[in-house]
């Protein structure tokens, strides 16, 4: 059985970081380049944000005894499998663990556009996840 109060101590906490985040919409490229630290704040916090919901995953997928994933990707096409994500969420969440991977592994190749960009546009994709989560745990 899902452990409801650990699911909703995650999802608190990713309300939080998203709404950390929020306070830096509408930032451009130039901005986020020129200030070290809002990159740091705003990188740091996405990839706390993305673990957050990676941890919620692999509870739900360990609790409904689905099969094991390899990767961080296909925990969320698991997720999928079972029906507690639509495909277009399901995607959406494939790809911001492909940007945490590269926040993690590759942070030379990180690419600020591509940061701005899910600041500004992919917020939402947080609460979508949180919205699924909810209609299960």
């Amino acid at each position: 059985m899902v452990d409801r109060d650990l699911v909703l101590r995650k999802l608190a906490d990713l309300d939080a970081y998203v709404e950390e985040l929020r306070e830096y919409q509408g930032l451009t490229v130039a901005a986020y380049l020129a200030d070290w630290k809002t990159q740091r704040v705003v990188e740091r916090t996405l990839q706390i944000a993305i673990e957050c919901c990676l941890d919620i995953a692999s509870h739900a997928i360990s609790d409904r005894k689905l099969r094991v994933p390899t990767t961080y990707a296909e925990m969320y096409e698991i997720l999928g499998e079972a029906r507690l994500l639509d495909v277009s969420l399901c995607e959406a969440m494939i790809r911001i663990v492909g940007f945490r991977n590269l926040l993690v592994h590759d942070y030379a190749k990180l690419d600020a556009t591509r940061v701005v960009r899910i600041l500004n546009e992919h917020l939402e994709d947080f609460m979508r996840f949180r919205a699924a989560v909810l209609s299960w745990a």
